[in-house]
């Protein structure tokens, strides 16, 4: 008890030397219509308000667990140099600490293979490359979600990625109003179309994928403010090669579902191509994962040449098998985001 009372008395003498301003009247706030228990919980919330961190607020610092295949800071590549974006990286994650700093509700846009329905034809579409419809913005109806302006529910804007994370802020009627992270504005989705996430989730674990540099790290949060890095390794993204190949596309997204073999078909074909080992799926058909194995061989292959090179998948970020066993044990399902950069 004791304690708690000397607490309160050090807690009331910096309150004091705040508000020492706002007392020069003989009675506190009076003639500004406050009370004392105004003005003292004004203070509180102006103590406590915490302050957004920076780029120069992260530390990254190097604790490898996976040390195999590791790449430096700057390393060569044919008659050039290619690196790992540090700057950018530590930009991007006091963005992922301010994003978590209060507790918000979190869902997920999710609509895999058109799951939960195809979205509903925007008010401008066009069709790309791929003959597919889309967006003004480039992003596809297949397997995205639709967003609507808060005052239109009868045709939506555009189109929303699979696996974007956004703020829940409230329910209204068959939608939910949010607040994506990496777009402007508050939208509504109709429900069906975002999975919600746990009260709890916190993202402690990033993958960031770079596809100019074919590179990928993978970092954890330590504190507030200090992350390290796990590992630093090369890999492969997407290729634009239409009707089959697509670029990995970018921004920041959940990662949503494992699968030890992912399988895939031949290009145009209903035949089983072979597998990918150690599929994390992030957007779409999108994965992180091993060295494909093409049929008729079943046995995993550990490592291929192209690795680091130039994009080759379809859409996944292919990386050595062990690498992509290590992201696959280590990284909790919708906890961890994926961030793809270049």
């Amino acid at each position: 008890m004791r304690r708690c009372i000397l607490w309160m008395m050090g807690v009331a003498g910096l309150l004091l030397a705040s508000c020492q301003k706002q007392m020069t009247q003989d009675v506190l706030g009076e003639k500004q219509g406050q009370s004392m228990l105004e003005v003292i919980t004004s203070a509180l919330d102006l103590s406590f308000h915490r302050k957004e961190l920076t780029s120069e607020d992260i530390t990254v610092s190097k604790s490898l667990l996976f040390d195999r295949y590791t790449l430096d800071d700057v390393y060569p590549y044919g008659d050039t140099v290619r690196s790992f974006k540090w700057d950018a990286i530590r930009k991007c994650l006091a963005f992922v600490e301010n994003i978590q700093a209060e507790e918000k509700n979190w869902g997920v846009f999710q609509n895999y293979q058109n799951r939960n329905r195809e979205a509903p034809l925007v008010r401008k579409y066009i069709r790309n490359a791929y003959r597919r419809v889309a967006d003004t913005l480039g992003v596809e109806r297949y397997q995205s979600v639709p967003l609507y302006l808060p005052e239109d529910t009868v045709t939506p804007e555009r189109y929303g990625r699979d696996g974007f994370l956004a703020h829940i802020i409230a329910a209204e009627g068959s939608f939910y109003r949010i607040a994506p992270i990496t777009m402007k504005g508050e939208w509504l989705i109709p429900q069906r179309y975002l999975k919600l996430l746990p009260d709890s989730t916190q993202f402690h674990h990033v993958i960031f994928v770079d596809r100019k540099d074919q590179n990928i790290a993978v970092l954890e949060r330590a504190e507030e403010g200090r992350w390290e890095v796990r590992s630093m390794n090369p890999a492969t993204t997407g290729r634009h090669a239409p009707p089959y190949a697509q670029e990995t596309p970018l921004g920041m997204f959940l990662l949503q579902q494992k699968k030890e073999k992912m399988l895939f078909l031949k290009d145009g074909s209903s035949a089983l191509g072979g597998y990918a080992p150690y599929a994390s799926r992030f957007t779409n058909g999108a994965y992180i994962h091993g060295v494909p194995v093409n049929v008729p061989r079943t046995a995993m292959i550990e490592y291929s040449w192209s690795l680091g090179t130039v994009p080759r998948s379809h859409m996944c970020v292919r990386n050595a098998t062990s690498h992509a066993k290590f992201i696959f044990d280590r990284t909790p399902v919708e906890k961890t985001l994926v961030v793809v950069i270049e």
